[in-house]
C-alpha cells in the first residue's frame, strides 16, 4: 500500500541554527554543545554526543541559534548537503543545519533519519546558491514524505538499522582483513627471513605508473568509452563501473587519450579522497582491470601499475600497498586537509623493499589464501549498499519488510 504524505513544516518543527561571534571570548568555551557538519563528516553510526566545539550560555543568547532537544534530527542543509545524526544530548548547530524536532504523535526520529539518509541525492538537488548549494528553511519545510502509522516507522527504522550494524560489521571484519595483509607483509623482515628479505630499489625503477588525464566535464557523454574514476575502484578490491555514469566519445578515447587507456591486468589505485586510518596512516585501495572493464580510460586521480623488472610483480605490489613500508612513506608526502591526494610525483620519491624470489613466492601465496577467504566471508561492499538501499526503497514507498 501507499502511505500518505505530508510535509516536513507539518510534522516537524524546523530550526536553523547560528554561530556566535568568534572574537567574543565569553560566548565560547562553555556547557553547551555547538556542531557543524565537519563534526558530522566524521560520525560513525546515526548518534552524535560530542562535539569539537562548545559554547556558552551567553553566545547561545547572542544569535539566534536555539538549543535542540535530545533525540532533534540533525540535517546538515549545506557545505554539504545530506548529513544527518541525531543527538543524544541537548546541543545548538552553526548556520549550515536546519534542525528537525519532531511531533511525537505523527513522525519518530529514526524514520526522519533514515529517509533523509536515503533520499540524499534527491536533498542535494534542491539546492540553491552560487557561491555554495543551500537548501533553504522553506524548501525544508515544504518537503513531502511518507507518513505510515507510529508502529509501521518504528519497525522501519528497526529493520534499517539492522541492515546498517551488518555493514558496519563487514567494514570492521574487512579492517581486520586489510591488518592480516599488512602483519603478512612485516613477516617478510622477521626472523628466519632476515637474510632473505634483499634490498630496496626506488618504485620507479620496478614498476611503471601513469595518472589519468584531467578530462573536463564538457568532455563526459554518457554512452562512448567509460572513464574509470576514483569510486570505481572499491575497497574490497574490485573495479565497479556501475558506480558512475561518465564516457567519453569515442573518437576522443581512441584518439587524444589512447595512450591513458587500461589494458587487461593492469592494477589501478586511486590517488584523490584516501582516508587516514586510527594509526595515523594514509589507507588505499587498488584493483586489476578484468578484460570485462575495458575498453576503459582513466581520469584524473586514478593510477595505474605495469611491472618493468623481471622480479616486479603486481600482486606483490597490491600487497605492499597495505604495508607499512608504503603507507608510513606516502603519509609524509600526501597533500590536501580534508582530501588527501598524491600522483606520480609523489611515488617516485618512494622505495620498496623486493625479497628473495622464493620469498616473494611464498608471500604471494599466502596473500592469494587470505584475499580468497575475505572473498568468501564477506559480500562485497557495493552489494550491501545496494541490499540496504533497496530496503529503503521498499519502506519509503510502502512495501512490505517482512
Amino acid at each position: 500500500m501507499k502511505w500518505p504524505k505530508a510535509c516536513l513544516g507539518e510534522v516537524a518543527q524546523v530550526i536553523s541554527g547560528a554561530t556566535p561571534k568568534s572574537s567574543v571570548d565569553e560566548y565560547w568555551d562553555g556547557d553547551i554543545p555547538w556542531i557543524t557538519p565537519a563534526d558530522l563528516s566524521k560520525l560513525e553510526g546515526k548518534e552524535v554526543s560530542t562535539t569539537a566545539r562548545r559554547i556558552t550560555e551567553a553566545g547561545l543568547a547572542s544569535c539566534s541559534s536555539r538549543l535542540l532537544p535530545s533525540r532533534s534530527v540533525l540535517f546538515s542543509s549545506r557545505a554539504p548537503i545530506g548529513h544527518v545524526a541525531i543527538n543524544i544530548v541537548p546541543m545548538a548547530t552553526n548556520q549550515g543545519f536546519k534542525s528537525f524536532v519532531t511531533n511525537p504523535d505523527l513522525l519518530l526520529p529514526d524514520f526522519l533519519y533514515w529517509w533523509l539518509r536515503h533520499n540524499k541525492v534527491y536533498l542535494q538537488s534542491l539546492g540553491r546558491g552560487a557561491t555554495f548549494k543551500e537548501v533553504s528553511k522553506e524548501i525544508v519545510e515544504s518537503i513531502e514524505i511518507p507518513l505510515p502509522p507510529l508502529e509501521e516507522q518504528r519497525r522501519i527504522a528497526t529493520i534499517l538499522d539492522k541492515g546498517e550494524s551488518i555493514k558496519a560489521m563487514f567494514a570492521k571484519r574487512e579492517k581486520a582483513f586489510l591488518s592480516v595483509e599488512e602483519s603478512l607483509f612485516a613477516a617478510l623482515h622477521e626472523g628466519d627471513n632476515r637474510g632473505l628479505t634483499g634490498r630496496a630499489y626506488s618504485l620507479s625503477d620496478v614498476f611503471w605508473f601513469q595518472e589519468g588525464p584531467g578530462v573536463r566535464n564538457w568532455q563526459f557523454t554518457s554512452s562512448g568509452v567509460k572513464l574509470l574514476n576514483v569510486g570505481n575502484i572499491t575497497k574490497d578490491g574490485k573495479v565497479d563501473l556501475l558506480r558512475s555514469e561518465r564516457h567519453i566519445l569515442e573518437d576522443e578515447a581512441f584518439g587524444r587519450y589512447n595512450h591513458f587507456l587500461v589494458d587487461e591486468g593492469d592494477l589501478l589505485m586511486p590517488s584523490s579522497g584516501i582516508p587516514i586510518e586510527e594509526d595515523g596512516l594514509l589507507r588505499t585501495r587498488s584493483a586489476f582491470a578484468r578484460s570485462s572493464d575495458l575498453p576503459l580510460c582513466m581520469n584524473t586521480s586514478t593510477i595505474r601499475f605495469k611491472p618493468k623488472m623481471e622480479r616486479a610483480s603486481l600482486l606483490f605490489l597490491q600487497g605492499w600497498l597495505q604495508s607499512r613500508e608504503f603507507r608510513v612513506q606516502i603519509t609524509k608526502l600526501v597533500t590536501g586537509s580534508a582530501q588527501k591526494n598524491f600522483g606520480p610525483s609523489h611515488l617516485k620519491q618512494l622505495s620498496i623493499t623486493l625479497p628473495h624470489s622464493d620469498l616473494q613466492d611464498d608471500f604471494e601465496k599466502r596473500l592469494l589464501r587470505i584475499r580468497k577467504l575475505r572473498h568468501s566471508l564477506n559480500p562485497s561492499e557495493s552489494n550491501l549498499a545496494a541490499l540496504v538501499f533497496s530496503l529503503g526503497n521498499l519502506a519509503f514507498n510502502g512495501g512490505s519488510l517482512v
